[in-house]
């Protein structure tokens, strides 16, 4: 497995829910869509991440808490905001922005399961757009979610990718407009396909001299060495072998490491094996010695001290409160 598909695995899109919107000038919303405010339709998780695709027309967007990064979206463009933070989006983003989670809360309770529309602006030009909503587990301190730009959008066309992706946004359009039986089952893979293919891109646009995870997995020799990290993430990895596995010297891709992460390879690893705890201790019932061993810890006390130094709570601490926080939220949505 590539290493992005295995960061990919460990954030776990899941319950992906789509909106169609129709806004007609002037309009300005503000959304925020953490896991609170989408416990009526979507289930609990770290953090939800968002995306905008527009269909037809324009808007502008930026995030709540920056006033000087406007960013116009056009028709074939997505704006994606990976950990769901406070953004307004709108004609005019002078205006004063309408809350937009009153209008999802007033759809979800006249038409529950239903695929969410929304209609709302001056009545001006016209601008549509489909969102995608997705949850994202086990995203503590993860690398790809960390490296991403707060927001970013790409252009769907340009590339040779582009036809299929784009017949498949047209299909997804087509559904979210006028939905039909099996509908939200479909959007969402869809959903999680547009996030990955944005991420995909986002990837290949990266500047030559950027820095951190996402332009590491681009690397020629550090992208290879991520790969056979995450692949055995147990194995008693050394600099030296794993310099020998991308043909560079011991010295070399350590100096890239550092260059690109801010860290050593097995600095690396050692927190990517924490992390892979996390999600074992989340979403399973194995033992603490079960999951010492299977990320590559000879001993439960030795797994239990790193741990604690990274998540600042002993293993079976930190799942308790995790497991306090899911069912907290849970009985939110319940309510």
């Amino acid at each position: 497995m590539d290493a992005l598909s295995d960061v990919l695995r460990i954030v776990q899109l899941s319950g992906a829910v789509f909106l169609h919107g129709e806004f007609t000038s002037p309009w300005c919303l503000v959304n925020h869509a953490d896991s609170k405010a989408c416990a009526g339709f979507l289930p609990p998780a770290d953090r939800v991440a968002v995306y905008h695709l527009i269909v037809e027309g324009s808007c502008w967007a930026r995030l709540a808490d920056d006033n000087d990064g406007p960013v116009q979206i056009k028709a074939g463009e997505l704006l994606v905001l990976p950990q769901g933070e406070a953004h307004l989006m709108g004609s005019d983003l002078e205006l004063e922005p309408v809350p937009a989670a009153p209008l999802l809360a007033e759809h979800v309770e006249m038409h529950p399961g239903e695929i969410m529309q929304i209609v709302h602006g001056g009545g001006g030009a016209r601008t549509r757009m489909v969102c995608g909503f997705l949850t994202c587990d086990g995203a503590l301190s993860n690398p790809l979610l960390a490296s991403l730009p707060r927001l970013f959008k790409i252009d769907i066309g340009g590339s040779l990718e582009s036809a299929w992706l784009s017949a498949t946004l047209g299909f997804a359009t087509a559904e979210a407009a006028s939905p039909k039986a099996g509908t939200a089952t479909v959007l969402a893979k869809l959903s999680e396909l547009l996030f990955v293919q944005a991420v995909r891109r986002c990837i290949d646009t990266l500047p030559e001299n950027e820095k951190g995870w996402l332009a590491a997995l681009r690397d020629r020799y550090v992208g290879k060495a991520l790969v056979h990290l995450h692949a055995q993430p147990a194995y008693p990895w050394t600099v030296d072998e794993l310099a020998g596995k991308v043909a560079l010297s011991r010295s070399a891709l350590a100096q890239r490491f550092v260059n690109l992460l801010g860290q050593s390879p097995m600095q690396y690893l050692a927190r990517w094996r924490l992390q892979t705890a996390a999600r074992q201790l989340r979403s399973g019932d194995q033992s603490l010695g079960e999951v010492a061993s299977t990320i590559g810890y000879d001993s439960e006390a030795a797994f239990s001290r790193a741990f604690k130094r990274e998540f600042g709570l002993a293993p079976a601490s930190w799942r308790a409160s995790q497991n306090k926080a899911m069912t907290g939220v849970s009985a939110s949505a319940a309510s």
